[in-house]
């Protein structure tokens, strides 16, 4: 039987994390843009305010329904019992503390970029020099960091768990997971198509062939 983990829309979430170093540096070049007008401590609570706490709180009240990319969410009466069991895994009180922390880190590393506009300043010089809009893009930047920060760190702790601790939980009753969830996305019938899943998890799901013995002369 294969592995809870073999669900490929966890490891397509986990992925995202690798375009994180790209919206940071998008945030820096912003930060960039223009000659300060307000106090470092203002236009930092500004930034870190719109790039955090719209999903920090997201996460903390009604989290991400991780069945969704790019626009379309997954049906939720289409979910499977092991889904369902996921869906469990994410509207938790560690994943609650875990988006606290993950907005805390992100909050520091703003503090850190923030630092090397400087740096940037001549790559920037292309854009228009004003600073409220190079501000606004900065946050909207941040804003996308934050989301492809929190939600491959929800999916990581679940991953981790261990499968006995997993195949004792109840799937989440279907009609919990529209009140407890976020959903975003037009709704579909199904995300990806039946043969990827099929592909990702024969490996997993299939036992190699035994060698045949078999005793001559």
């Amino acid at each position: 039987m294969a592995s809870f983990r073999s669900e490929p829309i966890l490891w397509i979430h986990l992925a995202g994390l690798a375009t994180l170093p790209i919206f940071l540096f998008l945030c820096v070049l912003f930060l960039s843009i223009g000659e300060p007008v307000l106090p470092v401590w203002m236009e930092l609570f500004l930034v870190a305010a719109i790039g955090v706490l719209p999903l920090l709180w997201m996460q903390l009240s009604r989290p991400f329904y991780i069945f969704a990319i790019l626009g379309i969410a997954l049906k939720p009466e289409n979910l499977t019992e092991e889904q369902r069991k996921m869906l469990c895994l994410i509207n938790t009180n560690l994943n609650r503390f875990l988006a606290v922390l993950a907005a805390i880190l992100l909050v520091g590393v703003l503090w850190q970029i923030y630092q090397i506009t400087p740096l940037v300043a001549n790559i920037a010089s292309f854009l228009p020099q004003w600073r409220s809009v190079g501000l606004l893009l900065a946050a909207l930047a941040f804003l996308a960091s934050n989301l492809f920060l929190q939600i491959p760190v929800s999916v990581a702790r679940l991953l981790v768990t261990n499968d006995t601790e997993f195949a004792a939980i109840k799937p989440l009753p279907l009609e919990k997971i529209q009140q407890d969830f976020t959903i975003v996305g037009v709704r579909v019938n199904q995300i990806l198509p039946q043969l990827f899943h099929s592909l990702w998890g024969r490996k997993k799901s299939t036992e190699p062939p035994q060698a045949e013995n078999s005793d001559e002369g």
